[in-house]
């Protein structure tokens, strides 16, 4: 994916230079008044900017207040089998938001690749995947490979009795971004995969098994219960982690409304 990061502000700039290579050497535009030492093409309108890039690149990537990418874009939109995905991420590069071509236009597979470089959340509303409420937790050995890792989610939702199409997201600590068994696994399963900061999960209150084994092989108190929690909002375990020779997997369903959220969730 040939991919533009936009920006309008000396903080977004820095979250610019971090997606940079992460998505695969992207081009980064920034505001004029972006100070110096950040280096990228300037620009003076992103008005004008957008008006000259939107059909250059498969995907945008706005480090901006939304309203301001809206407008930006309004007058360029086509068609949803034509128009590149844009994402847009706020300042703070704390969620990462679909905003257009989710499908189509991979805005969807896009937010959730920068929220996994930046450490933020994917926010994705189109309806075949808002609506799905399973989240996956993995953890897995070095080197295990994709086929294991598969066979070890299928039993864990075998057990819950689960569809996989019931799954939004695989999650896993973000120690193992680079895992190939697990990345190539998310993709043989075509479901995206959301790695979480291990910062998080060494702060967070939230009640879940700890391993020992874990805690002095990744200095983790766990992983696949704490991932499967802090994926998704009001989430609640429904599958403590199972473990499948070098595969451990738990299971978390998100709640749509307060009333059905567990306390712990809360």
């Amino acid at each position: 994916m040939k991919t533009a990061v936009i920006s309008l502000s000396d903080e977004g700039a820095r979250i610019a230079v971090s997606l940079k290579d992460g998505l695969g050497d992207a081009d980064i535009f920034l505001h004029e008044k972006v100070a110096d030492a950040f280096a990228g093409r300037r620009f003076k309108s992103i008005i004008t900017l957008t008006g000259q890039i939107f059909n250059r690149y498969d995907g945008l990537v706005y480090i901006a207040p939304c309203g301001v990418v809206v407008r930006a874009v309004a007058k360029k939109i086509m068609h949803k089998a034509t128009d590149p995905g844009v994402v847009v991420v706020d300042a703070g590069g704390r969620f990462a938001v679909s905003l257009l071509g989710g499908h189509e236009g991979g805005a969807n597979d896009l937010a959730n690749a920068v929220s996994n470089i930046i450490g933020g959340e994917p926010l994705i509303t189109t309806t075949t995947e808002a609506l799905k409420s399973v989240i996956v937790g993995i953890g897995c050995r070095k080197g295990v490979k994709a086929p294991a890792i598969i066979e070890a989610v299928d039993a864990a939702l075998r057990k819950a009795g689960v569809g996989r199409d019931e799954v939004r997201l695989l999650a896993s600590a973000d120690i193992k971004k680079n895992e190939e068994g697990l990345l190539a696994a998310a993709q043989l399963l075509g479901i995206p995969l959301r790695f979480i900061r291990s910062e998080e999960i060494r702060s967070s209150t939230r009640k879940f098994a700890r391993s020992a084994f874990v805690e002095k092989k990744v200095n983790l108190p766990a992983v696949a219960e704490p991932a499967a929690i802090l994926a998704g909002r009001r989430t609640r375990l429904i599958l403590p982690k199972m473990t499948s020779g070098p595969v451990t997997v738990a299971l978390a369903r998100e709640s749509f409304s307060w009333s059905e959220s567990a306390p712990e969730a809360l």
